[in-house]
């Protein structure tokens, strides 16, 4: 069984805390006019499932970085 990735999803818009469910358990911050979500997820499918949720939001995508879960908000090597 492979380990999650984790990632860090930056969208242009304000969601609360009550979004963490629909967004497979990520952590929801608000920071100003825009959310970061952030978290592990347990494969690529999972990822792209939180995306086409954004989407379907109509929200604005402003990044996705993946992260090392050893530092968190530090970006993994590629």
């Amino acid at each position: 069984m492979t380990e999650p990735t984790y990632y860090e999803i930056r969208v242009e818009g304000i969601l609360d805390d009550h979004w963490a469910a629909w967004f497979e358990g990520l952590q929801v911050s608000s920071h100003g006019q825009q959310t970061t979500l952030s978290g592990p997820l347990p494969d690529e499918s999972a990822l792209h499932g939180a995306l086409a949720r954004i989407r379907d939001l109509g929200m604005h995508l402003i990044s996705v970085r993946r992260l090392d879960p050893g530092a968190p908000g530090e970006e993994a090597p590629l």
